[in-house]
């Protein structure tokens, strides 16, 4: 399961995920309601019969990854990256749900 972080700021939500190895095409990152889904599938690269392994500890398969996000958020303005085996995702605040600065006098 790839390991991922989750940061708040004023306007926005960043999550970023490692991701290593894997090709952009088979990310699949869909937000619905409120819900976040990462899915993956990262393949081996080749079959070697001739090899015999004593030990695969490198990580092949898929993933499906879900997190629920508090606010709202402008969807039509969600930003995906992918770089270096690092996913980043950039989910805008909507305008109604970004936190008001009220004045004290």
């Amino acid at each position: 399961m790839p390991a991922f972080d989750i940061a708040e700021k004023e306007d926005e939500y960043l999550i970023t995920a490692e991701l290593p190895g894997m090709d952009m095409k088979d990310i699949d990152i869909t937000f619905t309601e409120g819900l976040l889904t990462v899915k993956g599938e990262k393949k081996q690269e080749k079959e070697d019969k001739d090899k015999d392994y004593h030990r695969i500890e490198r990580y092949y398969g898929s993933f499906h990854r879900s997190f629920r996000v508090p606010e709202k958020v402008e969807t039509n303005k969600i930003e995906a990256s992918y770089k270096d085996g690092i996913l980043k995702l950039i989910l805008p605040k909507a305008e109604e749900s970004r936190a008001k600065k009220i004045k004290v006098t």
